[in-house]
């Protein structure tokens, strides 16, 4: 096992140092093995008889190349004189050495040490060390040396000419302080700086302003590579303060819980959200320009901005920049800061729902053009934000919905129904640990009822510029129950309206005036048009036509309904729904969905359910399986604001909400909006059942709307103006309103193209005769987990991903198959909670906690993204190393130029041994690994790589041959000077 590397400065020989204790040499061109090997038995003085343990420690002296240190773990140290292969000194210490670093003039070297102590040694007396220190540790009143610290892992040794040196190194912290953090100090004279860091330090490296290790270093800076982070310390000044990282190092900061992707976004939108995050930024770092400048990136082609939007468990909301390959932060939202703080203890008394992050965001709602941004929390809120570039002191809005669904306490068991599901069997063993406690909730005391699961902050709070909250919609306990989490939301600002639905029914708030339109468990909202003929006294009665018609083994119904089955044979519904345990338990276990449900908590055996390929993903739409009567609850999975026709005999477009559920039901609603502006904020708005229901098979993931021409229609968006400007004309002017639909229906034609995608079918509908002109069923086998309408070169195509793996894409209306792929089965709950498409071809998911994965699913960006990688290395000249004086090139140092070639090479070393190390042939370094990303453009880089090459040894040759041509000219203008000289002359006369 390989213990150390060193590479000296302008070298290709590697030295590597192993845990045997034995160092080789490595040549990075060939990768080829030296014969050249200082085995630990010689270095060591022949006298030990024990191991010297691992190489801890390889560096060539300073003052002479030739000359190799070496360090062992037990505390020896040897210079190695690699010309004449022995030992020119060794050093003992009684402590195991962590690191070794020299003095810059290559006469003393310090080394770092398993107790925390530091220890200085001369060459010329290797003896003992003449300088001892333990930085961290305490002195001792008796007189007896300082008690031993943490091993300090690393320690650097960095000379500056115009003051004292640095001393650098990580950990030798005192045993006493337990809880402390993972550390950097800097020594610099008698001063000593602690940097405490947030994660565990992997390594770090001094920036020196030269490359040569025999000058003054004079360090500028310290990179410290973290666990999860990396820092960069300016040393420049006294206070150390920290570069400004341009990189997002901190994606997950908090774990991310849901994306989404915003391309060809209105241009003015990055630098706004970049100047608004840019005034929240903290104070104290260096004013330096970030000090690492190695590769470049090339912007490529792509002219469109791009957003990513990322929500957290803590609550919080981040905007990224990924116009660019790079992902640059724009700007973080906090959207706890509109709750009180939970005070600890209080968990039971404030009804909270969910123990662990409660503020974390389950969805997002985002509205480019007019600003509005909209989030769902796991604890069942809604907060509409409204963005403004000037701060305000105000009070939050908060409204109070109900949203329940009354089912008979008592259902009595109907066995002959269980036959039409011929996996019951396999699914026993992991629905056992569903059942959890059947405690009731009357032994806490008081039935909660009306009380939202957290507090909105009371008083005036002030908002920075930026993304302010304008209202706070939470659902409150009914009965006992908690409320269920939100599983779909829509936002429209033309409309001034908010919807959002769990399994329990819609609510649709109009927050302009700031009350609740709509509030309606999903039956009510079929009315006499439900085609299961439900009533809410007996909702047994559908089970049979659900199973039956709808082979309920998808996503939406078998899990519950197969749960519900075997319990309500020995137990009453009331047991099961009023207890907490069990709706804790239960909420934890409920796998989790996409669009409907963005649960955190993950499943223990949610392997084996997504192995499972064919009962494909049997579970529940809904985020809890805390309701048992599932039949009755339908889930509400898709909302969309349109302007459309709600009836068949309408002549004209309205405003609309189009309603999705779990069941695979669409409803439309109508939207009565006062006629003129003026009267907006008084008149109410009505929200009407209009009586329409198309149907589809699987939970409904999207809508979207074509007009007669087959081009996507948006809905309707207010331009944005700002709530809190100082200008008055801002503030009185007008709602400007875009309505994408032509007024006129004669412009528009008589009709237009709905959009409906479930988790198993697509269908395109004509409006307003409501005719189902085209079907395609995506998939038998597995569902979808996301499906989105989007732009690509001009055109619109609906974009699906599915569970097994495949994203396919189909043309619309047609709903013709354009491309179907196998690209990544879902093994991971976290790639189907974050997958989004967004416009142009292109995709995101989180392929593991810290890194976002891009892709492209478009033959024209696939075609520029050789152009739009960058460049891993820039090359740089060399600086040239400082002129040694006479008397240092006479008495500092060996003069003998060392020849590494000569020494390593297979001539002189011979060949390894062919057992000690396995070559693994490459593509040919970082060029060749990238230009072979590429058909032509590979073969173009491979031929430029080539050529380069021959150029370099052709160049190589001409100087060769000029220089062998000038001593030519020289011998023969010396050959001739001698011939004149001795011409005349006789022999005799030399």
């Amino acid at each position: 096992r390989i213990t150390y590397c060193h590479l000296p400065f302008q070298s290709k020989w590697l030295y590597v140092g192993t845990e045997r204790g034995n160092t080789h040499i490595v040549n990075i061109e060939s990768f080829i093995l030296s014969g050249y090997v200082i085995m630990w038995n010689k270095a060591i003085e022949l006298s030990t008889k024990t191991h010297p343990g691992p190489v801890v420690h390889l560096s060539d002296s300073p003052r002479d190349e030739g000359k190799l240190l070496i360090g062992y773990e037990n505390g020896t140290v040897v210079l190695w004189d690699l010309r004449s292969k022995r030992a020119d000194l060794r050093a003992y210490y009684d402590e195991a050495i962590h690191s070794v670093a020299w003095h810059h003039e290559g006469k003393q070297f310090m080394c770092s040490h398993s107790d925390g102590s530091l220890t200085l040694w001369n060459l010329k007396s290797p003896n003992r060390p003449f300088q001892t220190t333990i930085p961290h540790g305490k002195i001792q009143r008796d007189g007896k040396k300082p008690e031993s610290c943490k091993p300090i892992l690393k320690v650097e040794y960095k000379t500056c000419k115009n003051s004292e040196p640095f001393v650098i190194f990580s950990g030798g912290l005192s045993y006493d302080k337990a809880c402390r953090r993972p550390s950097l100090t800097i020594m610099h004279g008698k001063a000593i700086t602690v940097l405490e860091m947030d994660h565990p330090i992997v390594d770090f490296l001094t920036l020196c302003e030269t490359p040569y290790p025999n000058e003054f270093q004079e360090p500028y800076a310290v990179v410290v590579l973290l666990e999860k982070d990396l820092i960069v310390v300016d040393l420049t000044q006294s206070n150390f303060p920290v570069f400004e990282n341009p990189y997002p190092i901190d994606i997950h900061e908090s774990p991310v819980t849901c994306t989404e992707y915003f391309a060809d976004c209105p241009p003015d939108l990055i630098p706004v959200l970049y100047s608004v995050g840019a005034k929240h930024k903290k104070q104290g770092y260096s004013n330096k320009e970030w000090p690492i400048s190695g590769g470049v990136w090339n912007l490529g082609a792509q002219t469109y901005p791009e957003i990513i939007i990322t929500g957290h468990a803590d609550g919080s909301v981040k905007f990224w920049d990924a116009s660019a390959i790079t992902l640059q932060m724009l700007y973080k939202l906090k959207t706890s800061k509109v709750f009180e703080k939970q005070k600890l203890g209080e968990g039971k008394a404030t009804a909270e729902i969910v123990e662990e992050d409660p503020f974390a965001v389950q969805m997002m709602y985002w509205c480019p053009e007019s600003r509005i941004f909209c989030v769902a929390g796991v604890s069942a809120y809604v907060v509409v934000y409204r963005f403004s570039k000037h701060e305000v002191n105000t009070e939050i809005a908060s409204l109070e919905v109900r949203l329940q669904y009354e089912v008979e306490d008592i259902i009595t068991p109907e066995p002959e129904i269980i036959p039409p599901f011929p996996d019951a069997s396999s699914q026993l063993p992991s629905l056992k640990s569903l059942s959890g406690s059947t405690n009731t909730v009357a032994c806490e005391g008081t039935m909660k009822d009306s009380i939202p699961c957290l507090s909105v902050k009371t008083r005036p709070v002030r908002m920075p510029p930026g993304y302010q909250a304008d209202l706070v919609i939470q659902l409150v306990w009914v009965d006992g129950e908690p409320p269920q989490q939100i599983t779909s939301l829509a936002v429209n600002s033309a409309y001034g309206l908010v919807a959002f639905g769990n399994c329990n029914g819609l609510a649709v708030v109009d927050f302009m005036q700031k009350t609740v339109l709509l509030s309606m468990g999903t039956l009510d909202l079929y009315g006499s048009s439900d085609p299961y003929q439900r009533q809410p006294r007996s909702p047994r009665k559908s089970k049979q036509f659900a199973a039956d018609n709808f082979c309920m083994r998808g996503l939406s119904n078998f899990y519950p309904d197969l749960t519900k089955r075997i319990r309500t044979s020995y137990q009453s519904l009331t047991e099961l729904s009023d207890s907490p345990v069990s709706l804790e338990l239960e909420r934890c276990k409920s796998p989790t969905s996409v669009k409907g449900s963005r649960k955190l908590s993950l499943p223990t055996d949610l392997k084996t359910d997504l192995e499972n390929r064919e009962n494909s993903f049997s579970r529940s739409r809904s985020s809890s399986v805390s309701s048992i009567d599932r039949d009755s609850k339908e889930a509400i999975t898709a909302l969309y604001f349109m302007e459309s026709f709600a009836r068949k005999n309408d002549s004209a477009v309205s405003p609309c909400l189009w309603v999705g559920t779990g069941l695979g039901m669409v409803l439309i609603l109508s939207l009565n909006l006062p006629a003129s502006d003026d009267l907006r904020q008084s008149e109410p708005v009505m929200v009407s059942p209009s009586g329409t229901v198309l149907t589809l098979k699987g939970a409904v993931l999207t809508f979207a709307c074509l007009d007669c021409m087959g081009t996507l229609t948006h809905p309707p968006y207010e331009v944005w103006r700002d709530p809190h400007s100082a200008d008055d004309s801002e503030k009185t002017r007008k709602r400007k309103l875009v309505m994408h639909s032509p007024s006129s229906s004669q412009d528009m034609g008589d009709h237009q193209f709905a959009v409906i995608c479930s988790e198993k079918q697509a269908k395109v509908f004509s409006l307003p005769s409501q005719t189902c002109l085209y079907v395609h069923n995506i998939t038998e086998t597995s569902f979808l987990l996301r499906a989105d309408v989007v732009t690509l070169c001009n055109s619109v195509c609906l974009a699906c991903f599915c569970a097994n793996g495949h994203i396919m894409t189909l043309s619309l209306p047609s709903l013709r198959p354009l491309l179907d792929i196998n690209y990544l089965p879902v093994t991971d709950m976290r790639i189907a909670r974050t997958f989004c498409f967004t416009n142009e071809g292109q995709a995101l998911y989180l392929s593991s906690p810290t890194e976002i994965q891009r892709l492209t699913y478009s033959q024209e960006m696939c075609d520029n993204l050789q152009d739009m990688l960058g460049d891993l290395f820039t090359p740089v000249e060399t600086p040239e190393a400082q002129n040694r004086g006479f008397l240092k090139g006479l008495f500092g140092g060996s003069g003998q130029a060392f020849d590494r070639e000569e020494l390593f090479g297979e001539a002189t070393a011979g060949k390894a041994s062919r057992s000690l190390a396995q070559h693994i042939p490459g593509s040919g370094g970082i060029e060749g690994v990238r230009g072979a990303a590429g058909g032509v453009i590979g073969d173009l880089t491979r031929a430029r790589i080539a050529l380069d090459e021959r150029g370099q040894k052709l160049g190589e040759l001409d100087e060769r041959t000029a220089s062998m041509m000038a001593s030519a000219e020289a011998f023969s203008k010396h050959a001739h000077e001698v011939m004149l000289k001795y011409k005349d002359k006789k022999w005799y006369q030399f």
